[in-house]
């Protein structure tokens, strides 16, 4: 870009998904920088229409309506650069429109090599559509046939440390030359293949692959077992993406000329800018996007980022998944009342055939969210179970540290460290109360010490992520002053317990100088008013076998934020500590929710 990011004073960002396109609009307001306005349209890339501008020129005139200033000129572009009254200074946009970006990865070992190609797909936005690995149990006959059949935008190819063996890999790469796979988009082209392996068998893989395939040869995603060299293989993914996917679907071309950066998958900007701000605050931080098929999960744990998706866990096309696989004493148990079973099956079927429609009634509305609880923690055990350190690592240990190392293959995820959580989808950001928000992050997630709690307020991460490519200063203001809704702070105990024992003892030194204190018994929750942008003094002492981050038993004392919810106390233990006995667990469900005020009084009764 040319322009000089101080001189920018108005950002047009658009976000193309698969079915609606939203447009949202930056103004420089007394040296900073606001989300003013916003518009949407249906998304044009499929017949009649064809054309993704189209959508995208609907939704940037809604949002010029609404500003009173005039962004496109008589022939149908955007205008540029600003004046007091009209046009904008750059324009961005990310996209999910026509199944987003899907790919496929090839690796020697499943546990390494491929899962850290997975990681660079997934990390760039991608959905991986199957990951294809010498030990994957498959026959070569069934992995060339899987090939043929997926017809993916692309291909990572990766496996064996730089100066290792070379034969594996080799085979891998004429595996994919057998299978000679056709692209998904544009009949014309060849299918783009990237290889991050090692780096001696170059030779033998432009041998194979060269005149068959777009063979783009990168940094080893490997170079040694101990290291991931990522960051080559997803600007590549992200090159190609703009050079090959978009260019092929109808009208962006067109788009890719009026964007002042490249346009970037929906998922990739999401977590760019989740690791930005995780980066730059110091923090460790989680974000999930639950959908109607999808659940994707975000996570920036001492700098390292992951992403997830979880294909087969949404709240709509994927319901009846979520339901099977979580089963319905699971679901079940988030429901402060009896229900037949018959009548729920139909509820579910009810929503995946008809996916836009809400609860009509408090009964439906439980329910569904009783389903989003378990759609995300499941969603969240699959992210914990990618979100690892290097297999296939030897670690040297002595005697001393044998029970205090960790093991390769271990999860990242460490909630106790955890200082940021982020939600974002339908039925987390449009639920009828925030408090409602907040409990389906707290059951899904089970957050423990002290944990910030945040919602995206009108989907904006997507265009914050490109934004900060190009100017992150507004990226970051914006994401920090308008996208995120503070809901509160979650203030919860790691350890077990007996029904009714003492877990902790607080102290909250609130804004005005009024002090609220008391102890809470296992089993119980408490909430305390605290407001959005207020800060109270918190102080709690953990009775002997609970943590709240300091260790089993030992004090803490730190700053909580408020937020459009309040401070949560949760002293039901970690992991959740639910009664089985049914009277007893309607009881507790009851008395938590009335508590916390998450559904009106007269239903829990």
């Amino acid at each position: 870009m040319s322009i000089d990011p101080a001189q920018i004073k108005v950002i047009l960002a658009t976000d193309c998904g698969s079915t609606t396109t939203k447009a949202i609009l930056i103004q420089k307001i007394g040296g900073e920088y606001r989300q003013t306005h916003r518009g949407e349209a249906p998304t044009t890339v499929e017949a009649p229409f064809e054309d993704v501008t189209m959508g995208v020129l609907n939704a940037v005139a809604e949002v010029g309506e609404l500003a009173g200033r005039r962004l496109i000129d008589d022939h149908g572009r955007i205008i540029t650069p600003a004046t007091e009254t009209e046009g904008t200074d750059i324009y961005i946009s990310t996209s999910s429109a026509g199944g987003g970006l899907q790919m496929m990865v090839a690796g020697v070992v499943r546990k390494m090599t491929a899962e850290s190609a997975e990681r660079a797909a997934l990390g760039a936005g991608a959905i991986v559509m199957d990951v294809i690995a010498a030990n994957d149990k498959r026959l070569p006959h069934e992995q060339i046939e899987r090939i043929r059949q997926l017809r993916p935008d692309m291909i990572v190819l990766s496996g064996g440390v730089d100066g290792g063996t070379m034969t594996h890999v080799v085979e891998l790469a004429e595996l994919i030359a057998a299978a000679d796979p056709k692209p998904r988009l544009g009949a014309s082209y060849k299918l783009p293949v990237i290889y991050a392996g090692n780096k001696d068998a170059r030779e033998q893989i432009k041998n194979e692959l060269g005149a068959m395939t777009d063979l783009y040869i990168v940094d080893n995603l490997r170079p040694v077992l101990e290291r991931e060299n990522l960051g080559p293989a997803r600007e590549k993914i992200h090159d190609l993406f703009m050079e090959h996917v978009m260019a092929q679907a109808p009208g962006y071309r067109k788009l890719m000329e009026w964007t002042d950066a490249p346009i970037m998958p929906t998922p990739g900007a999401v977590g760019n800018i989740l690791k930005r701000v995780a980066d730059t605050q110091g923090i460790n931080a989680v974000g999930v996007d639950i959908g109607g098929a999808t659940t994707d999960v975000f996570s920036v744990f001492d700098g390292v980022f992951n992403r997830t998706v979880s294909a087969n866990l949404g709240m709509s096309y994927s319901i009846s998944n979520v339901f099977a696989e979580a089963g319905l004493p699971m679901v079940m148990r988030w429901a402060p009342f009896e229900m037949d079973e018959r009548d729920l099956r139909n509820r579910v079927k009810n929503k995946m055939i008809r996916p836009t429609t809400i609860p009509q009634t408090i009964e439906e509305l439980i329910f569904e969210q009783a389903i989003a609880k378990e759609a995300l923690r499941l969603a969240f055990i699959h992210h914990k179970s990618f979100a690892t350190r290097l297999k296939g690592v030897q670690q040297q240990r002595t005697i001393g540290d044998t029970f205090e190392q960790s093991a390769a293959g271990e999860t990242l995820i460490n909630m106790m460290t955890l200082n940021l959580l982020v939600a974002s989808g339908g039925v987390l950001s449009h639920a009828p109360r925030m408090s409602q928000t907040a409990m389906m992050l707290i059951d899904a997630f089970a957050p423990e010490g002290v944990t910030r709690l945040a919602k995206d307020s009108i989907f904006m991460m997507p265009h914050l992520g490109v934004l900060a490519e190009v100017h992150p200063q507004a990226a970051t203001e914006v994401f920090t002053k308008d996208c995120l809704i503070y809901l509160g702070t979650c203030v919860a105990a790691a350890g077990q317990g007996k029904e009714g024992k003492e877990c902790f003892t607080y102290r909250v030194e609130l804004p005005g100088g009024k002090v609220e204190e008391g102890a809470l018994a296992f089993g119980q929750v408490k909430f305390i008013p605290l407001g959005d942008g207020e800060e109270a003094l918190f102080k709690a002492k953990p009775a002997r076998g609970f943590d709240l981050g300091r260790g089993s038993g030992a004090a803490i004392e730190t700053t909580v934020w408020g937020g459009t919810v309040g401070l949560l106390l949760d002293a039901r233990g970690r992991p959740l500590a639910i009664p089985e006995n049914l009277d007893q667990r309607l009881r507790a469900l009851k008395s938590w929710m009335r508590e916390w005020k998450i559904y009106p009084e007269e239903r829990l009764v």
